[in-house]
């Protein structure tokens, strides 16, 4: 492993893929992801999206210098893809991937004068093979979603293409990128913009045809921390938790060892959820008795305030907070992250017998939509999104 350069981008792997899945329909009014969204059951599917590898178009990055310079954006291409950094006068940067659309860099302005990096991304090289040996960006910020048609048509957004840039670098600069994955069905824009204190992600999803789309997924955030030894999370009391196995995606950081304490099987969790999966009807009261005490003991109501993250931990909270303070006493500093349109917060926390200020120096916070998806009705624009906010200026 080795630690990441921002202006470092490798060859594209792995990226979620867009393609029909005909064996999927649309789920009628009366299930789980409908307006009225009850529990059957009481239990809870998490929906996963799928990855596949997507080859991308070379950059013209001489094309978005001409056409995009002047509001405080720097292109640098490197292979066939691109980074672009943001960048504000009171000296805080964000760099964003073309076309993958992954912010692996924020660095915040802070009170003593200097910035601070405030995500954490990492480099593997393990499954590169020569002569292509391209190593994997994880990390960051990314998203990690899935929309499904009526029809059962599903494709994830990951190719994403620079539409405009507004502001300077005296106040505020907004990136708007559209994807271009999802042809006519729904028009998806994603739009990042630094602020002095702040670095937001929206996601916009105007969906013109006559039938309703489903988006599921996240939003998916790895904080730097020191290690979640010295880091809390402020405020989560009282919200309902369900305990889950940790989100897998192209960009995501899972220690190898996540889960082999509890002897939890993560991997074959995975395997058994899908999309809507219909829910099993019971063999007898034997099942029913397991089936009540396998969801006691993976849901809860948070009782501390201040909660510890040293633990491994992988959940989902449903009555979370809009805002969430994370400290890290470590690094003596803050973030605040708030949340827009998503119902659900997601929290994994890779524990802290790693060392300092190493790949699994994070804590991993998702604005999801796994446990109940977001219908966009016919001729809707759904808005959702994440604020990073910086209280140490």
């Amino acid at each position: 492993m080795a630690s990441f350069s921002p202006l470092f981008l490798p060859n594209p792997i792995n990226f979620l893929t867009t393609k029909p899945v005909t064996s999927q329909t649309f789920p009628s009014s009366s299930s789980s992801i409908s307006p009225n969204y009850k529990l059957a059951n009481d239990k809870r599917e998490l929906i996963v999206p799928r990855v596949a590898s997507i080859p991308y178009q070379p950059i013209n990055v001489d094309y978005l210098e001409e056409e995009f310079s002047g509001h405080g954006v720097t292109f640098q291409g490197i292979g066939d893809s691109c980074v672009a950094k943001m960048a504000l006068e009171n000296g805080s940067t964000a760099i964003l991937m073309l076309p993958t659309g992954l912010i692996t860099s924020y660095k915040a302005a802070m009170w003593h004068g200097g910035t601070d990096e405030m995500l954490h991304s990492s480099v593997s090289d393990e499954e590169a093979k020569p002569p292509a040996a391209a190593a994997a960006i994880q990390g960051g910020v990314s998203l990690a979603l899935d929309f499904t048609t009526r029809d059962g048509v599903s494709w994830s957004p990951s190719n994403w293409a620079l539409q405009s840039i507004r502001g300077n670098s005296q106040d505020s600069i907004q990136v708007e990128l559209i994807n271009t994955d999802s042809g006519s069905i729904v028009e998806v824009k994603y739009i990042v913009t630094l602020k002095e204190d702040e670095l937001s992600s929206e996601l916009v999803v105007s969906n013109s045809s006559s039938s309703p789309v489903q988006l599921a997924g996240c939003i998916l955030s790895h904080l730097r921390v020191s290690s979640p030894e010295a880091t809390y999370a402020i405020g989560l009391e009282g919200s309902d938790f369900f305990g889950r196995p940790p989100f897998s995606s192209d960009f995501g950081i899972i220690p190898p060892d996540f889960g082999q304490k509890t002897g939890i099987g993560f991997g074959q969790l995975l395997n058994q959820m899908e999309f809507w999966r219909p829910k099993a009807e019971s063999n007898g009261d034997e099942t029913k008795s397991n089936e009540g005490e396998s969801e006691e003991e993976m849901q809860g109501e948070e009782t501390d305030n201040y909660k510890h993250l040293r633990e491994q931990m992988s959940l989902i909270y449903t009555s979370a907070p809009r805002n969430l303070t994370v400290i890290d006493r470590g690094r003596r500093n803050s973030v605040i992250v708030g949340r827009k349109g998503f119902d659900e917060l997601y929290m994994l926390s890779p524990g802290s017998n790693h060392e300092l200020y190493d790949k699994y120096s994070y804590i991993c916070l998702g604005q999801s939509a796994m446990l109940k998806p977001i219908i966009v009705g016919a001729e809707e624009v759904l808005r959702v999104g994440q604020d990073l906010y910086n209280p140490n200026l």
